[in-house]
C-alpha cells in the first residue's frame, strides 16, 4: 500500500490532471490517492466566504458562480463517456453551498470558511475519479469527512487520532477489497456533527500523513511542481538547490520555520511509524526527488524561508510589573482560543513580543481579551527572514540595507524580523 498526495497545482489544467492520473495508472499495487483543491480554487473559496460574512449575498453567488463554471467547464472537456453522471454529483456540492449562501450569517467566520472552503477537495476528487476510470483504472471515490474527525476548532481542526484510526480500519480498508485505488480528499474532515472543518493552509500533505500512518503505509508521496526540497524558494532565489535527502528532524523544522514544501505536523505520523516521504515532481517523474528518512543527517546548505505578511505584537504589563505568573499565563491562554500562532518570540522585562501571521479579526479580538492585562501594540508590514544553518556570507546578503525589528539566533538558527518587500530578495 503506498499513499500519493496531489496539490492544486497538479491538476489545474487538463494536461496536468491526464499526467498526474497517468502516473497512478502506471504505478503497481494499491494506491489511496489524496488529492486537494484544483488550482486556486481555495483562494477563490476564501473570497466567497469573506463576501458571505460581509452580508454580500449577491457577490458571493456571482464569485461562487465562476467557480461552479470553471469545474463544469472542465468536466466536460476531460470526461468523455461520464459527463452527465459527473455533472449530476457536481450539482449535489453546488447546492449544498448555496443553501449556505442564502443563509444570514450568526456563527464565526472560521466555521463559514470551512463549510465553504471544504467543497474545492470534493470538487476537485470527483472529475479526478471519474477521468481515472475512463482511462481504465479500477478507482472508487469517498468522502473523507467520513474519516477525519476533528474538534471543532474550525480552519485549523485538531484531529482525533483514535477515532480516525477506526474509522480507517471500518471505511478505508474494506474498500481496497474493491478497487486498487481509492481517490479522496485532503486538507477538511467533520466534526462528531459532521460539520466539515479543515487542517489548515496546505493541511492535504497532513491528510496523507494520517492515513499512510493508519493503514501501515509502504510509503508516502508528495506530488508537486516542482524537481524536489530546494533550500530556498526558487521562484525568489534563481540559485536555489535541491537537497536530495532530507532527515525527519530536519524537515519538521523547516515546516515549523514557515517552509511551505511540508505542513508542519506531516512529519509525526510518518515518523512514529517509520514510513519514508518522497517529494516528487509530476512534471518529470524520472527525477529521484527529495527521501525524507530517519537516516543520519548530512551537511547541509543554508535553508531560507521567508514569511510574509506578518505583524509584530508587543504586550506590556500597564503596571510596569514584570511579565511573568498569572498574567503571562492568562496572555498564552488567550492566544490559544484565539489559534494566534506564535513566529518568533521574546520576552523583556516589562514586555512579551511576537510575530504572528497578520489577521486584522484576530488582533482585534485580541485586543479586546487582554485589555485589562496589558497594554497592546502592532507593526505590521513587516517579513519574517529564517536561515537554518546559516554562515556569514547569508546572513549579510539577507540582511544588507534592511531594517531590522527583532532578531534570534541559536546554534543553528538564525531569524530576523524586517521591514522590507520580498522583491528585495530577487538575485
Amino acid at each position: 500500500m503506498k499513499v500519493y498526495k496531489f496539490g492544486g497545482a497538479s491538476i489545474n489544467s487538463i494536461e496536468r490532471l491526464k499526467s498526474s492520473a497517468h502516473i497512478i495508472k502506471n504505478s503497481p499495487g494499491k494506491i489511496l490517492v489524496v488529492v486537494s483543491a484544483m488550482g486556486k480554487t481555495t483562494n477563490a473559496l476564501e473570497k466567497v466566504a469573506e463576501a458571505f460574512f460581509n452580508n454580500e449575498q449577491k457577490k458571493a453567488l456571482e464569485l461562487f458562480e465562476e467557480i461552479k463554471t470553471e469545474h463544469i467547464e472542465l468536466a466536460k472537456n476531460i470526461l468523455k463517456q461520464s459527463f452527465q453522471t459527473t455533472l449530476a454529483e457536481l450539482r449535489d456540492i453546488f447546492t449544498e453551498v448555496e443553501w449556505l449562501l442564502h443563509d444570514t450569517p450568526v456563527k464565526s467566520f472560521d466555521y463559514y470558511y470551512d463549510q465553504i472552503v471544504a467543497c474545492g477537495e470534493l470538487l476537485s476528487t470527483i472529475i479526478f475519479n471519474k477521468y481515472l476510470l475512463e482511462i481504465g483504472v479500477n478507482s472508487k471515490w469517498t468522502d473523507i469527512r467520513d474519516v477525519i474527525k476533528t474538534d471543532n476548532t474550525f480552519r485549523s481542526g485538531n484531529v482525533m487520532m483514535e477515532v480516525v484510526h477506526q474509522k480507517i480500519e471500518s471505511v478505508i480498508i474494506p474498500i481496497f477489497e474493491e478497487c486498487n485505488v481509492l481517490v479522496t480528499q485532503g486538507f477538511i474532515g467533520s466534526t462528531d456533527e459532521n460539520e466539515s472543518t479543515t487542517l489548515g493552509r496546505e493541511g492535504s500533505d497532513y491528510s496523507a500523513a494520517i492515513l499512510g500512518a493508519g493503514l501501515k503505509a509502504e510509503s508516502v508521496t508528495i506530488w508537486k511542481d516542482v524537481d524536489a526540497v530546494m533550500n530556498a524558494d526558487p521562484r525568489i532565489f534563481t540559485d536555489a538547490e535541491i537537497i536530495p535527502f532530507l532527515s525527519y528532524a530536519e524537515i519538521i523544522e523547516m515546516a515549523y520555520y514557515g517552509a511551505q514544501v511540508i505542513h508542519p505536523k506531516t512529519i509525526k505520523p510518518l515518523k512514529n511509524n517509520n514510513i519514508p516521504l518522497f517529494v516528487k515532481s509530476f512534471l518529470d517523474t524520472s527525477l529521484p526527488g527529495t527521501v525524507i528518512n530517519n537516516d543520519s543527517q548530512k551537511k547541509l546548505p543554508p535553508i531560507i524561508i521567508i514569511k510574509n505578511n506578518q505583524a509584530l505584537v508587543s504586550f506590556k504589563s500597564s503596571d510596569y510589573s514584570f511579565i511573568e505568573g498569572s498574567p503571562y499565563k492568562k496572555l498564552i491562554e488567550i492566544l490559544d482560543s484565539l489559534n494566534i500562532k506564535s513566529n518568533l518570540s521574546q520576552h523583556t522585562a516589562i514586555s512579551y513580543l511576537i510575530s504572528i501571521d497578520y489577521s486584522e479579526e484576530k488582533l482585534i479580538k485580541l485586543s479586546e481579551k487582554i485589555s485589562a492585562l496589558f497594554e497592546m501594540n502592532v507593526e505590521k508590514d513587516l517579513q519574517l527572514i529564517t536561515i537554518r544553518h546559516y554562515t556569514p556570507d547569508t546572513i549579510e546578503k539577507l540582511t544588507l540595507n534592511k531594517k531590522i525589528i527583532l532578531e534570534q539566533k541559536t546554534p543553528q538558527t538564525v531569524q530576523f524580523l524586517v521591514k522590507t518587500t520580498i522583491d528585495n530578495y530577487r538575485q
